[in-house]
């Protein structure tokens, strides 16, 4: 398994608008075309409306390099800027979980 975490402060409320609707587009196209991805949850943050939390779960690194090259993906790359502050990723490693395939 492969998993990350990011983190996204928006600039402004009507930019945080076009950004949910730039991503709502981007999972979609994850839902279609992107088996090796596991799981791709999107979050609001409670208390902090100019933030967004993804939380990704790849089958393997190559999943996520396979994301990595979707058109729908390197759309929202190529626009992510124009509604975001700052960001940080944050590349994990699973240890115990429920939900999460095991390996072996």
């Amino acid at each position: 398994m492969f998993a990350l975490v990011v983190r996204f402060d928006l600039q402004d409320a009507a930019k945080a608008g076009a950004f949910d609707r730039l991503v709502a587009e981007t999972v979609n196209g994850i839902i279609q075309h992107e088996p090796g991805t596991l799981v791709y949850s999107t979050h609001t943050v409670e208390n902090e409306p100019l933030a967004r939390v993804f939380y990704e779960v790849y089958r393997d690194r190559d999943a996520f390099e396979e994301h990595e090259r979707q058109p729908h993906t390197k759309h929202f790359l190529s626009e992510r800027d124009k509604y975001v502050s700052s960001s940080r990723v944050e590349f994990l490693t699973p240890a115990a979980a429920k939900g999460l395939p095991t390996e072996g």
